[in-house]
């Protein structure tokens, strides 16, 4: 495809980030959100010092550097216990551009935080993400996304539209990594997993091969998709999660308002999450050929079941995710025939059982629903921490 056609979805580039720039000051939403920062500052003062910092910025990663990854750093202080990043597992020299493809924990956060792991582990550039246009309500989101070098995945579509935009994103990213020679970072699935079961679809796979030439595993060749595991001590989100359980459970029909999604960009960037930890399988690429040559359904299904047993086992594991597969265990609520189940209670002390439970109580606080179910709250909030360990355990 030619380049003008990914003009509808790609992130600015370099001779259009100071007009989206000046689009940005100039949008009413955005400066009242400005003035909510510094209200001791008369807009002219406020938009005068923006312009000053943005001197010398000419492309996305330029911006990243200066304005974003200050802003993640302090989130990494302030809401985290520390992020820590693992690449051992790629090659060592860092000349190649890769697709991470990860488990999803964060709407904000999951490539944010890969972005200033990989600027402090001297990679050449950060990644392009895509975000769904579901949460793009804004026009000063959208600008303020592309300048952070962010695709747009379009959502709530037909059928014959969903086939389009898919291609158009496939061979976007395609061009992204082997032409721009920029990394990718996209989730194994549509939206967060909402027990913590992270399980890889076979339609993002698919996806990603309708780009490219030659046969499904030349295409995702070409790509140079890396599985990447990111692992939450606590997860802020997880009682917005448990309560969309009971929400769902109740009522079927249930879905989430703009406003929920926006609540939840919230709690997910400012919540306490305890200790990070991203961790980097070998590159796809060293492997593949061993799927030999199946047919379409078989080899993507093939696929995903290695690509998850990669993210499985990389799983950095928290006594928080030994307690809470035991409390499911001793309460009944889960039934496990594994001897490595009994040696649960090694991986976690009498203080981190009390520290769990003061966080489960103060977790369980925050859910103000009609008809508030704690039994099915608390095991639903379980459930997410312990699903870790069982999958980690699968691996085995």
């Amino acid at each position: 495809m030619k380049r003008e056609e990914f003009d509808e979805i790609r992130p600015y580039e370099e001779g259009e980030m100071k007009q989206a720039f000046e689009e940005l000051l100039a949008d009413r939403q955005f400066s009242h959100l400005l003035k909510g920062f510094v209200p001791w500052l008369p807009k002219g003062v406020r938009n005068g010092l923006l312009r000053l910092l943005f001197t010398g910025i000419n492309t996305p990663l330029d911006f990243q550097k200066r304005f974003m990854k200050p802003v993640v750093k302090h989130i990494i202080r302030k809401h985290t216990d520390g992020c820590t990043f693992d690449d051992q597992a790629l090659p060592a020299d860092k000349a190649n551009r890769y697709t991470f493809l990860s488990n999803h924990r964060d709407i904000v956060l999951d490539s944010a935080f890969l972005d200033v792991m990989l600027v402090a582990n001297s990679y050449p550039t950060t990644v392009e993400i895509g975000i769904g246009d579901n949460l793009l309500i804004y026009p000063w989101i959208k600008r303020l996304v592309r300048m952070n070098k962010a695709f747009t995945v379009r959502r709530g579509l037909t059928a014959h539209e969903m086939m389009r935009s898919s291609q158009l994103m496939s061979s976007y990213i395609h061009y992204a990594v082997t032409q721009k020679h920029e990394n990718i970072w996209i989730a194994q699935r549509e939206g967060r997993a909402k027990d913590s079961s992270d399980h890889t679809q076979d339609s993002v796979l698919k996806m990603l091969a309708m780009g490219g030439e030659g046969g499904f595993a030349d295409k995702l060749r070409d790509l140079n998709i890396v599985p990447l595991t990111i692992s939450y001590e606590f997860d802020p989100c997880d009682y917005l999660k448990a309560q969309e359980f009971q929400q769902k459970r109740d009522n079927p029909a249930f879905k989430k308002s703009k406003q929920d999604d926006l609540d939840n960009m919230k709690t997910g960037i400012f919540g306490y999450k305890g200790r990070v930890h991203y961790q980097c399988a070998a590159p796809l690429n060293t492997w593949i050929d061993e799927l030999g040559s199946l047919p379409k359904n078989e080899f993507f299904a093939a696929l995903s079941q290695r690509i998850d047993r990669e993210l499985h086992k990389n799983y950095r594991l928290y006594p928080c995710n030994y307690i809470a597969l035991d409390m499911l265990i001793q309460n009944g609520e889960l039934r496990i025939e594994n001897s490595d189940m009994s040696q649960l209670s090694n991986h976690y002390t009498a203080a981190d059982v009390q520290r769990f439970e003061k966080y489960l109580a103060g977790q369980m606080e925050k859910i103000n629903i009609p008809n508030k179910d704690e039994a099915f709250l608390r095991e639903r909030l379980l459930t997410m921490y312990a699903n870790p360990v069982r999958n980690f355990m699968a691996t085995l």
